[in-house]
């Protein structure tokens, strides 16, 4: 049987589970331009299939090459507004999951959904059934990388009237803005539960509230709407970036947050049970490193904080997804290949290289691959974290 064809078998196996099962980075500062009209090309949005404790393992994923299998967990980046051939090379080869846009990316709403054409295009050609994930950060506020919605920070919608109508709001505008200029991930909201006026966290307005009940219930609300828009949310920056000073950024430099066991649980992986419970479709690991969880690896990097609390204690079954590989946080361990080598032994399923160089991608993609022929990354879980990621974008437009 040839590869597309295990592969529409496979993805046709999915969508028929999935409709069985289904009820139905840090980012950088940046405020655009007012938005202009999205392309009209868009497909229409169908809504994210929430993810469940519940849900049925996929099945495996068809054989692919150690490459092309590699490749099925990076996401890349690149810079300026046209897409460089090297990228779209890699994806007609079967070897990335997806693309990660940064303001940079965007000149006009044709310009860009021409971008994004060429990049589903190079899928298409590809053989692989499967869309790409086309992600962006639109957290609301000063961290929108695109034009539009949502306008309001998240520390804005968690002082509004009525804090819960407006999250549901925000997360229905960023599904309806982004789906409109084709895009099919969000990586929001901001779940961080921030401890001091001012810390790194909430000096942007990126936090919903310094009330772990508040984020709890605005972050679930914003997770479904934006998920009925047809955009899969992302959830982070797990288990919490709430107690980082002003100027411990993770983008910068290692950062070691001193919280104990009892206060991370209670406070700052709080607002994860609902959204787990509400079906979030990724969540994000942080960089910062958690002593009373892990004292030598960032949370991206240890089994025990995927294993333990984020898949054992929350009993989270969807994709997980780092930061980015180029974080100053990482700088004692190793290349951007030694990292995505790291990650995916710690239950990492998808690696985003965010440096705007579609080279970085390849060389997570090079390093993946090898640990995996070397039998570093054992096979089975490998495929298993590839099934997930495959079972996601089976599940998008």
């Amino acid at each position: 049987m040839s590869v597309t064809v295990r592969w529409t078998a496979t993805v046709l196996v999915l969508l028929l589970t999935a409709a069985a099962a289904a009820p139905n980075s840090s980012a950088r500062p940046s405020r655009p331009a007012p938005p202009p009209r999205a392309a009209e090309s868009s497909p229409p949005a169908t809504p994210v299939a929430p993810t469940t404790p519940a849900a049925s393992t996929p099945p495996t994923t068809p054989a692919l090459s150690a490459l092309q299998l590699a490749g099925q967990r990076v996401v890349y980046s690149y810079s300026g507004p046209i897409p460089p051939e090297s990228l779209l090379a890699d994806i007609r080869a079967g070897r990335a999951a997806g693309v990660v846009f940064f303001s940079e990316n965007f000149t006009d709403a044709r310009q860009f959904g021409a971008a994004v054409e060429q990049l589903r295009e190079a899928r298409r050609q590809s053989g692989v059934p499967a869309p790409l994930l086309l992600m962006t950060d639109q957290e609301g506020g000063l961290v929108r990388r695109l034009p539009g919605a949502p306008e309001l920070s998240a520390k804005e919608t968690g002082q509004a009237t009525d804090p819960t109508a407006a999250a549901a709001s925000a997360g229905t505008a960023a599904g309806r803005n982004l789906s409109g200029y084709g895009l099919n991930v969000n990586l929001a909201p901001v779940l961080d539960v921030y401890e001091t006026p001012g810390n790194f966290i909430d000096r942007h307005g990126r936090s919903f509230s310094s009330d772990p009940s508040a984020v709890d219930a605005l972050g679930s609300a914003f997770v479904t709407a934006q998920q009925r828009a047809g955009v899969a949310a992302t959830a982070k920056h797990f288990p919490g970036l709430g107690t980082a000073a002003t100027r411990e950024n993770t983008d910068l430099a290692p950062v070691t947050l001193p919280v104990d066991a009892a206060t991370l649980r209670s406070v700052h992986e709080a607002p994860y049970r609902d959204a787990v419970a509400a079906g979030v479709a990724l969540v994000m690991l942080s960089w910062a490193v958690y002593p009373a969880l892990d004292a030598n690896r960032p949370a991206g990097l240890s089994p025990i904080v995927l294993d333990q609390e984020l898949r054992g204690r929350l009993g989270y079954r969807g994709v997980t997804v780092t930061d980015a590989l180029e974080a100053g946080a990482l700088r004692d361990f190793g290349s951007i290949g030694d990292r995505a080598v790291d990650a995916a032994a710690a239950g990492v399923d998808l690696m985003l290289c965010a440096s705007t160089n579609p080279t970085e991608g390849e060389d997570a993609t090079a390093a993946l691959a090898a640990a995996l022929d070397s039998g570093r990354l054992d096979r089975t879980t490998f495929t298993a974290a590839t099934d997930r990621v495959t079972a996601l974008r089976a599940s998008l437009h």
